[in-house]
């Protein structure tokens, strides 16, 4: 789930950091730029876990900021494809159901994720399954901690394709990382089945 990422990149120090040692100043720098960003194909970032290398700093023209060329490791957010992971569902509705992490909210399971005998209920908005003809349906309740494993995750870049304020909006409104999920498999769904 968690991974380490090598990273190397230009931060900038501004004036009112200079009284810290130079370490600190830059860690925060750093955690500043990445922390709790996306990277495309990298994943969401956490938070630096060590600084591997640091140039000498320059001084920018006009601006007062020290330019520093790093390489650190950053902590990373990224499952693996078959990992299983738990989450909370958040929103039901006929297409499928988007849960949750404590940090992380872009997860989804498409309704051809969910175990055979599967059917939503249009009146209590949630799915429900099935298992046993014979007994009462089991539902998957908003906030209730459910097992999923990994199917696929997507990318968005979200740099806009024009100027125009609608594309800016449309850009902004697409999560920069998804994560796919399944619950076909025994044990996973909802945590309360299976004891």
């Amino acid at each position: 789930m968690f991974i380490l990422t090598k990273i190397a990149d230009l931060v900038q120090i501004k004036p009112d950091q200079f009284e810290k040692p130079s370490h600190i100043a830059i860690e925060d720098s750093i955690n500043a730029k990445y922390s709790n960003k996306v990277i495309q194909k990298i994943g969401l970032c956490i938070c630096m876990y060590d600084l591997l290398w640091a140039s000498e700093g320059l001084i920018g023209h006009g601006s007062g900021m020290v330019n520093v060329n790093v390489e650190f490791r950053m902590i990373v957010f990224r499952p693996f494809k078959t990992e299983t992971l738990f989450g909370r569902i958040t929103e039901a509705n006929q297409n499928g159901i988007s849960l949750r992490t404590d940090f992380f909210e872009d997860i989804y399971v498409e309704f051809k994720e969910l175990p055979e005998n599967t059917q939503y209920n249009h009146d209590e908005k949630a799915w429900m399954w099935l298992y046993d003809p014979d007994s009462e349906p089991m539902y998957y309740d908003k906030n209730e901690m459910v097992r999923f494993s990994v199917t696929d995750e997507s990318w968005h870049d979200q740099t806009p394709e024009s100027t125009e304020q609608e594309a800016i909006d449309q850009a902004k409104k697409r999560s920069p990382y998804c994560i796919k999920g399944t619950m076909m498999k025994e044990g996973l769904g909802v945590c309360l089945w299976w004891g």
